[in-house]
């Protein structure tokens, strides 16, 4: 496939999860087990409007959602999540015509993540997927105090770009990030066309 980015584009971010790697399945499978383990239940349509969220609101969430207040915590819910997750996050292949982008523009414009991954996680997806030499500046979940839709995530990575937002073009598969990205003030594209994801 071929894309050119926006003109007037100087700088590129691009959400992890769903975006540069195939990884929903597998937090999808995670969390579903999860779920089970404490006795409630998602379908896809839960995870995909909370695409883009932390992990500790997700849990939040489920909580609410399943009436498990007070038989679980938070905590207990990510813990046994990220331990279905990470038994399978070897699995993770990169999404190519995202990559594609990165490829082609790597060394010739700044570029970002910002996703609203857990350090560890997102740390650990670069590596199996080969595109950490790719990326200096990463913003996850834990270096913003405000999550997406609000811009926050991207905002920091555009004064960390020193690249002015009207100037960024920002890639996502999830409605929050999109959302977040306009607010900035940045262009969004939307790659869920772009490949047949399997949850």
């Amino acid at each position: 496939m071929q894309y050119d980015i926006k003109p007037g584009i100087r700088g590129l971010i691009f959400d992890l999860d769903g975006t540069l790697a195939d990884t929903m399945p597998y937090h999808f499978k995670g969390w579903r087990m999860a779920c089970q383990k404490f006795g409630g239940d998602i379908d896809t349509a839960f995870l995909r409007k909370h695409t883009g969220t932390p992990g500790w609101i997700i849990a939040d969430e489920i909580i609410k959602k399943c009436k498990l207040d007070g038989s679980v915590t938070i905590d207990q819910i990510m813990a046994e999540k990220l331990i279905e997750f990470y038994k399978e996050q070897h699995l993770v292949k990169p999404i190519i015509p995202v990559v594609e982008i990165v490829k082609k523009y790597y060394g010739k414009l700044p570029m970002a993540i910002g996703t609203g991954g857990h350090r560890e996680a997102v740390e650990r997806t670069l590596e199996i997927t080969d595109l950490r030499k790719f990326f200096d500046i990463i913003i996850t979940a834990n270096d913003v105090d405000n999550f997406k839709p609000h811009p926050e995530t991207f905002l920091k990575c555009a004064a960390l770009m020193k690249i002015e937002p009207q100037f960024i073009e920002v890639f996502e598969d999830g409605d929050l990030g999109i959302e977040a990205a306009l607010t900035a003030g940045m262009s969004a594209t939307d790659v869920r066309s772009w490949y047949d994801s399997s949850w």
